[in-house]
C-alpha cells in the first residue's frame, strides 16, 4: 500500500503554480472561452482537489485529476441548460478549437448525452489531439477498431445535434 503523502500549504502553493495554466487553458478551451464559466471551474477543481487530497492522499498526477474533475463540472454544466443553435456552426470542431461560448455550449451539451466512452473518444481525438495510433495503444485495439469507434462516435454527435437543430440537417 503507498503511503499516504501529508499535503501541507507549501506543497498546495508547489500543485497549484504547477498546474493552473494548464488547467485553465484546458477548461478555456472547453468553454468556449467564457472567462467566468472557466474561473469558476478551475475553482471548484481546485476546492475539490483540497477537501479530497486532505482525505486520501495526493494522486500520482494532480493535473490528471484536476482535468477529470474539470471534464466531469463542464459536462454537469451544459447538461443543466439547453443550449441555443449555432448558425455558422455545423459539425464537430476538427482542430479541437470551440471558438464561440454558444459552440462550447452546444458541444458539451451533445457530448454529455453520449455514452461516456464514445463522448472520451470524441475528446481524445478532437481536444487533446491523440491520433488514432496513440488511442489504439491506450485502449488495446486495432487502429481500425479505434477509427470504427469515431465513426460510430461522430454520427450518435450528429444525430444528437440534429435533434437540437433540426435544421442543421438541411441543405
Amino acid at each position: 500500500m503507498k503511503k499516504r503523502e501529508r499535503i501541507t500549504s507549501n506543497r498546495v502553493r508547489e500543485i497549484y503554480r504547477g498546474t493552473i495554466h494548464e488547467l485553465y487553458a484546458y477548461v478555456s478551451r472547453r468553454t468556449g472561452g467564457d472567462r467566468e464559466l472557466a474561473e469558476d471551474v478551475v475553482q471548484e477543481c481546485f476546492l475539490r482537489g483540497l477537501r479530497h487530497w486532505q482525505k486520501r492522499g495526493l494522486p500520482d498526477s494532480p493535473i490528471a485529476w484536476l482535468k477529470t474533475v474539470a471534464r466531469n463540472l463542464i459536462i454537469s454544466h451544459f447538461r443543466k441548460t439547453r443550449p441555443e443553435p449555432v448558425e455558422e456552426w455545423d459539425g464537430f470542431p476538427s482542430d479541437g478549437d470551440l471558438g464561440s461560448r454558444e459552440t462550447a455550449a452546444l458541444v458539451h451539451w451533445v457530448l454529455a448525452r453520449l455514452r461516456d466512452e464514445q463522448a472520451s473518444l470524441l475528446e481524445a481525438f478532437h481536444f487533446e489531439g491523440k491520433r488514432v495510433r496513440e488511442l489504439a495503444g491506450e485502449m488495446g485495439l486495432s487502429e481500425r477498431a479505434v477509427e470504427g469507434r469515431l465513426r460510430r462516435a461522430r454520427m450518435a454527435f450528429k444525430k444528437r445535434l440534429k435533434a437540437v437543430s433540426p435544421q442543421r440537417g438541411r441543405s
